[in-house]
């Protein structure tokens, strides 16, 4: 297959990419290489794909929330379907910068939707997110909870681009599965993430940030899952045929959460990665943020049951993992 990667500079764009070109697909990778983070890290993440996959890879650079420069960027380009991963990521920095999010995945998520039905694309893979389900207090969170009260725009934002896509499966049979992903972390991944910035001030020396005084629980997914989880969804479109599916639409539509099923606690998590540096860390205990939720925790019954998801690793494996490919990337 011929398939279109959004955010293919990006930490799960990336990994998904190279998945699908280790099974021979052709992939058209498309991204804006911004500056919200390291563009090196996004640069070496395509040169990466670009050495393993050699002509399998076609990269675009391109604003996909511009109109005109997605048109003009993949215009004449071949591709049936769509994993849109690009999207302005980040709670806190929705709080400082709200209309960076309204363009990039409202504006961004309804090019694409205008895209894959233009394209009669055969299925729409696309990211959500743990956020939408804001202050629930009700755990693990499921898919058929009620998702109406966010705590940051960020999760706002990923809310309503459920919805648009609901409303396209409906009136367009435009096939869609929306994944809401729990705390993804492995090798290449985001440096605005704890366990990045965990990793880089411990081995420096250095004091970590704990927020939430470290009473927080995060479903912690390795990489390596939730690419399987997104190949398994790509690979099997939702059918047109008015039975409810997960997340409740009787059209083109599903939602599931990939998650690793785990609750961890974030001092769990931190031990891990001093155990794997070889040095304590130095806490500074903050109260929570504007924005970030307590606790979260995926049912992932509805994609267990849909496509077989299953993840196979736990922190106790994937910390070491990551904290082993930081040190190797950066030389120390």
């Amino acid at each position: 297959m011929n398939i279109l990667v959004t955010g293919a500079a990006g930490f799960i764009g990336f990994h998904v990419a190279d998945r699908l070109m280790a099974r021979g697909d052709k992939v058209v990778g498309l991204d804006s290489v911004n500056d919200y983070y390291s563009v090196s890290l996004k640069r070496d993440r395509l040169a990466e794909l670009q050495r393993r996959h050699g002509d399998a890879f076609r990269f675009v650079e391109a604003d996909f929330a511009d109109e005109t420069a997605l048109e003009n960027g993949i215009g004449a380009l071949d591709f049936d379907r769509i994993i849109h991963l690009g999207a302005q990521a980040g709670v806190r920095y929705s709080i400082e910068n709200p209309r960076a999010y309204v363009q990039a995945n409202l504006v961004g998520h309804l090019n694409l939707l205008e895209l894959a039905r233009h394209r009669q694309s055969s299925h729409l893979v696309y990211a959500s997110s743990s956020s939408v389900y804001g202050g629930n207090d009700t755990l693990p969170f499921r898919v058929e909870d009620r998702v109406d009260h966010p705590l940051s725009l960020y999760a706002a934002t990923k809310k309503s681009d459920e919805l648009m896509s609901e409303t396209y499966a409906h009136l367009y049979r435009l096939p869609q599965t929306g994944l809401r992903f729990f705390t993804v972390y492995g090798p290449w991944g985001r440096p605005d993430m704890a366990m990045w910035l965990f990793t880089k001030a411990i081995l420096a020396g250095e004091p970590i940030n704990v927020f939430g005084e470290g009473n927080m629980r995060r479903d912690f997914t390795y990489i390596d899952d939730i690419v399987t989880g997104v190949v398994a969804a790509l690979d099997n479109p939702p059918p047109d045929d008015g039975n409810e599916k997960a997340g409740g639409s009787r059209a083109t539509h599903r939602l599931y959460n990939i998650g690793n099923n785990r609750s961890e606690e974030l001092t769990r998590m931190i031990g891990l990665i001093e155990a794997s540096c070889g040095r304590k860390a130095e806490k500074r205990l903050l109260e929570m943020q504007p924005g970030d939720v307590r606790d979260t925790y995926a049912d992932i019954s509805a994609i267990q049951r849909d496509l077989g998801y299953s993840p196979t690793t736990t922190i106790d494996e994937g910390v070491p993992r990551f904290v082993a490919w930081y040190r190797d990337y950066h030389g120390l």
